[in-house]
């Protein structure tokens, strides 16, 4: 049998040296004796994956609602396409792949229904108390809000799947000040740069989402190919693809392209990030934490082809009247859901409102780990109980 230390000599003997090794792990809040044949992070993973709030991730948007059609991505099937492509990075390039993959698999838990029209209808209501953000959200989940052990509240992960959570995004940190609670900002070293692994997973996340956006854009008719050919990046793919191929059905060509767009950015990224590895003299994850910029990124040829790339899903798909109708939406009946807890918290649940009583925090702040907890149908369903006069309760 391969134990757990077993499994942390091999880590020591062929990860690079600047990668997070299981062994010298910051360790979990709460003591905890370590299993006998998984590593730190390997068990981190497994408890993201028997979350509750993993699962709802399969009923929460992307893009496209999910009662609009079940060939659409949703949170949960774009978490396990960004989790694929960041294993494949870290694997290249000597870095954990278990704690790539942890971030990578809790890296949306606190997106809310809808998308991104609901975290800015959440920020806007919960601005005198520190505003929504889906990063600190999903630290909240995993350490307050999922009961699963009866010593501790949270999941007691890692201080470094914790710190690829709230850190992966790099907006996050430039507004930190405004954004990030105090104590987090303390105990992540907001002025550092996070492991290597976070880095991989923000952006294979990136990857991910353009590259699903394109083909449930192209699924569901909003965007079309006469389009995408005056983008660069879409236009050098597909004509790699008639080289190769002469006479292919539509639908193939298209999965085609968007494999070999993902297979182009992804060996870029590799490349790129090997010569900043060497430029910037990392030898150690120190190096890493100490480094005045990121490191996994792409070459400025690649930025220049994926900028203009998400130029075109922005002004064409996520700017277009049926996702911005739904949007809106969105946003009114959140708000009607928040106003009616807010006036009487009877409606909320046993376990959300003993919070309010218990006053652990304040009445706005349970109402928004509520809603941000739903899934697009559990808040649809509770919008029709409170409004339509024939729905049973």
């Amino acid at each position: 049998m391969l134990t757990r230390k077993e499994i942390e000599e091999i880590e020591n003997k062929t990860l690079a040296p600047f990668a997070a090794k299981s062994k010298y792990s910051r360790g979990r809040k709460y003591k905890e004796k370590e299993h006998p044949y998984r590593s730190i992070y390997q068990r981190d993973r497994d408890r993201i994956i028997h979350s509750a709030a993993f699962r709802r991730l399969e009923y929460k948007t992307q893009v496209f609602v999910y009662h609009e059609g079940d060939y659409y991505r949703t949170r949960l099937t774009h978490t396990l396409e960004v989790a694929q492509i960041a294993r494949t990075i870290s694997k290249t390039l000597r870095l954990n792949e278990d704690l790539t993959e942890a971030i990578s698999l809790a890296h949306d838990l606190g997106h809310t229904p809808f998308g991104h029209a609901v975290e800015d209808t959440l920020d806007e209501l919960m601005k005198e108390e520190g505003g929504f953000n889906h990063n600190i959200q999903g630290l909240r989940v995993v350490d307050l809000l999922e009961e699963r052990y009866p010593y501790f509240k949270g999941l007691n992960l890692s201080w470094e799947t914790r710190e690829g959570i709230i850190k992966h995004s790099p907006s996050l940190k430039e507004n930190k000040e405004k954004i990030i609670p105090e104590k987090y900002r303390k105990e992540f070293e907001f002025d550092k740069q996070p492991t290597l692994e976070t880095q991989v997973m923000d952006v294979a996340d990136e990857i991910a989402y353009d590259s699903h956006d394109l083909d449930d854009g192209l699924k569901s008719g909003m965007l079309n190919e006469e389009e995408l050919k005056k983008v660069e990046i879409w236009r050098y793919t597909e004509k790699k693809i008639k080289e190769d191929f002469s006479f292919l059905r539509k639908d193939l060509k298209i999965y085609l392209i968007i494999r070999n767009l993902i297979n182009l950015q992804v060996t870029d990224l590799i490349r790129n990030t090997l010569k900043n590895i060497n430029r910037f003299k990392i030898k150690t994850l120190d190096d890493v934490h100490q480094c005045k910029r990121r490191i996994i990124t792409f070459s400025p040829s690649m930025q220049k082809l994926r900028k203009e790339l998400r130029e075109f899903l922005f002004k064409t798909l996520y700017s277009h009247w049926r996702v911005l109708r739904m949007s809106d939406k969105a946003r009114r009946f959140i708000r009607n859901l928040f106003y009616i807890y807010l006036n009487n918290y009877e409606l909320l649940p046993p376990n959300f409102k003993k919070r309010i009583e218990k006053k652990e925090e304040t009445p706005k702040r349970v109402i928004c780990d509520y809603i941000a907890g739903m899934t697009d149908r559990y808040a649809l369903e509770e919008y029709k109980k409170f409004f339509d006069p024939y729905e049973k309760i």
